[in-house]
Formats: C-alpha cells, structure tokens, sequence
C-alpha cells in the first residue's frame, strides 16, 4: 500500500473508510486501555468498604468501557459504539459540569478542571471517527438486498 493509498476510502477491507481511521481508532482503543482501565480496576478491586452508588457506577462504567476497548485494537469498525459512547459522555460532560463552572471562572484549579484538561481533548479521536460510515451503518434503515427478497418469497416486483 502507497502512502497515498492510506488516506483514500478502502472499500475492499474497510467498507470505504480510510486506512489512517481505522489504524487511529486502534491507536485510541489502546489508549484507553492502557491509561483507563489499570486506574478504574485499581479503584474497583481496592476501595476499602461500601461504595456511594453514583461513585461506584461511574467507576464501573469506567472500567467496562476501557475493558471492552481491547476488542476494538483487533476490531475497529465494530467496536465504533464504544468510541461514539465515550465521546458523547465526555462531551456531555464538559457541557453540563464544565463550562457551567469555566463561564463563572470557578474551574481553574478545581479537581473538575483537572477533568476538564483531560476531556477536552475529545475532538483528538473525534478526528478518526469514520463519521459516515457510521451515519450509513447506524442510522440508516438496512437495506434489503435481492438474495434476501427471493429468500423471502418475493420477485423482482416485490410481489409473490
């Protein structure tokens, strides 16, 4: 493969998306094993006592979703919703705890801005999402191929 050849839509192996997404979007699933889920396992397996519930499904959900990452590295394009999930929780999240906080200038050097620093870059593996793919593959109603038709007991008419 060209060097070229890494930036145009791959329709036999990719279903049309580029070569970099695809390598990207393996680079940020590993990213997120390595850097996440070593912490949130940590936290779940050692903390001392009862949990306070909205603590323990964040960390939860912070260990799952890092964990299952690990999948994405061999299966990028599959594992998209996962890449999708954390970006739109991470989004919400700078909308709705930290730019209410960084409008009054009550953010800079809180635990919530350290969060803030690290989630803003978001729009980093944003950039490697195959956005159409998944417009195509998520939100398009399916289409409904000649094979299955005859299998269905239709002809090309749509009638039986």
């Amino acid at each position: 493969m060209s060097i070229t050849g890494f930036f145009l839509p791959d329709h036999e192996r990719h279903e049309g998306v580029r070569p970099i997404q695809v390598w990207g979007l393996r680079v940020f699933y590993g990213l997120m094993a390595l850097l996440v889920a070593p912490q949130a396992w940590s936290t779940l397996l050692l903390h001392p006592g009862p949990w306070e519930p909205t603590k323990a499904v964040a960390w939860c959900v912070w260990a799952a979703y890092p964990t299952l990452s690990l999948l994405g590295v061999f299966k990028p394009l599959k594992m998209l919703p996962l890449m999708v999930f954390m970006l739109f929780y991470k989004g919400l999240w700078l909308a709705f705890v930290a730019w209410p906080l960084w409008s009054a200038g009550q953010l800079a050097g809180t635990p919530t801005g350290e969060m803030a620093r690290v989630f803003v870059g978001i729009w980093i593996p944003a950039l490697f999402v195959p956005w159409g793919y998944a417009a195509r593959t998520y939100l398009s109603w399916p289409r409904r191929s000649a094979d299955a038709a005859r299998v269905a007991g239709l002809d090309r008419a749509g009638q039986l």
